[in-house]
């Protein structure tokens, strides 16, 4: 009788470090395995794929409220009455002194997010000029989350200077209608497809603590691992008053962390980005960047508070991590 050779975390965490795509089975294994040997493993490989570089990325509210699509987590829905600000996008002088302040403080890459199901022809026109003249004022890398925009909108904002688009997959395929039914999953991978044509580089990821199952996240990291998306954010539901998923229990550390861990297994090299919730960690989520995230984003979230700029460059280097921009 054949004894099948029992799996370990070290095992896999060697064969990972040698070039070893672990596989869904694998993945389940780790998601339940001891967590202290996890997080550890996830660290050791973190180390060898990605060293001591952090990702420190910054948001402005571009354009707030009033969209027309009906993500049950999402304050600025239309759908639901949350109170949150509403207004067109903002002033070039307001996006770009923002940016040069951010910038003045250290964080080298800086975003401009719209609300909205995707940006119009006249506000591609009007970002368009917003970053060129942000890059006349600081080298500061230009990132927009305008949703479904199409290439032509992405080679516009290329040539303006933008060098990553950012769009969430937000869950699983099969999960996503549960969360969104004004848009469809496969518009987002049209979309991601499109910036990709345009020679964009691609930031995507997700929300945990939606109601989704373990398996859903495993299925949305698959996704984003055929997409070959390396930029990453990793959200945690902060349940916004008034939205259907008010109620919703927060993720414990515990849970995150085993996600964010068997994440690094699955794509070594990824930039693993703590986003949204964060806040709500102990120590500004200090115990995700050394179970393996290594990026996040600093400064206010866009309907919420995030963490200052200065705790997190406190805390970044109490990890000895060096703040650097990661392709």
């Amino acid at each position: 009788m054949q004894v099948l050779e029992k799996i370990t975390v070290e095992d896999l965490k060697n064969k990972v470090l040698d070039g070893y795509e672990i596989s869904r089975e694998d993945a389940r294994f780790l998601y339940n395995a001891d967590y202290k040997e996890l997080t550890q493993a996830s660290k050791e490989i973190r180390e060898k794929f990605c060293g001591d570089s952090f990702d420190m990325c910054t948001i402005i509210n571009a354009k707030s409220g009033r969209c027309p699509e009906n993500c049950k987590f999402c304050a600025q829905s239309a759908f639901y009455n949350t109170d949150v600000k509403t207004y067109s996008l903002l002033s070039k002088d307001i996006i770009v002194n923002d940016a040069i302040d951010k910038y003045n403080q250290g964080v080298p890459r800086y975003s401009l997010v719209s609300s909205g199901k995707n940006l119009s022809n006249e506000d591609i026109d009007r970002v368009c000029e917003i970053v060129e003249e942000i890059h006349r004022q600081v080298p500061v890398e230009v990132c927009i989350s305008g949703g479904l925009i199409n290439e032509e909108g992405f080679e516009k904002l290329k040539k303006a200077g933008v060098t990553r688009i950012h769009n969430n997959l937000e869950t699983s395929r099969n999960f996503f209608p549960s969360i969104c039914t004004t848009h469809l999953y496969d518009q987002k991978i049209n979309a991601i497809k499109a910036a990709k044509k345009a020679n964009m580089e691609i930031c995507s990821g997700g929300i945990i603590g939606l109601g989704e199952s373990r398996e859903d996240r495993l299925d949305m990291i698959y996704q984003l691992k055929e997409l070959e998306v390396n930029s990453i954010p990793v959200n945690v539901l902060n349940p916004i008053p008034h939205t259907p998923l008010e109620n919703n229990e927060i993720l414990s550390e515990e849970e995150i962390n085993r996600t964010i861990a068997v994440f690094r297994f699955i794509i070594p090299d990824a930039t693993l980005r703590l986003a949204g919730g964060r806040a709500n960690m102990a120590g500004l989520g200090k115990s995700a960047f050394e179970a393996g995230a290594n990026a996040a984003i600093t400064g206010d979230m866009l309907t919420t508070h995030g963490v200052t700029i200065n705790d997190d460059k406190k805390m970044i280097e109490s990890l000895n991590y060096k703040v650097r921009l990661i392709s």
